[in-house]
């Protein structure tokens, strides 16, 4: 039986706390801090009213295949978390917690993924060859681009 994954980065970017969750408080704002060749999109009209309960829809292309990807906001605490949780997509468990920490004049930026691969008896071959280096690349382009964002 596989076992929960975690992904994890913290970014610290010079700016108050407010101003940083105003920024990831925006869903459009997703697609800035995407790696392009995921041909990321969001389907849902916008713009989005971000809250505890909103769904939000999008297209992305894992490994060049297309994928439905459908999120519930299941915490939504501003101006320090929130949490998207994946209803359907890609992965067998996925839930995104955003924590923004307040420090001095600047902001420390948390992701932290919980997600279950698809695969069953072989996932664990799954995501050591494939699925967990193609994740570190996508945060670490994130974790990248909020800093150039932010700078």
């Amino acid at each position: 039986m596989s076992r929960l994954r975690i992904i994890a980065r913290e970014t610290e970017v010079k700016r108050p706390v407010e101003k940083v969750f105003e920024f990831f408080g925006k869903a459009e704002n997703l697609n800035l801090i995407t790696p392009p060749e995921l041909k990321f999109s969001i389907t849902t009209p916008q713009p989005i009213i971000m809250q505890k309960g909103t769904l939000i829809d999008y297209r992305i292309r894992l490994s060049g295949i297309p994928f439905s990807w459908k999120t519930e906001i299941t915490a939504w605490e501003p101006p320090y978390r929130f949490v998207d949780t994946q209803l359907k997509g890609p992965y067998k468990v996925w839930i995104h917690e955003h924590i923004f920490l307040s420090q001095n004049d600047s902001t420390i930026v948390k992701d932290i993924v919980s997600y279950l691969p698809p695969g069953w008896l072989i996932e664990p071959l799954i995501h050591k060859l494939i699925i967990k280096k193609k994740l570190e690349h996508i945060f670490d382009y994130r974790q990248n681009k909020i800093k150039a964002i932010f700078k």
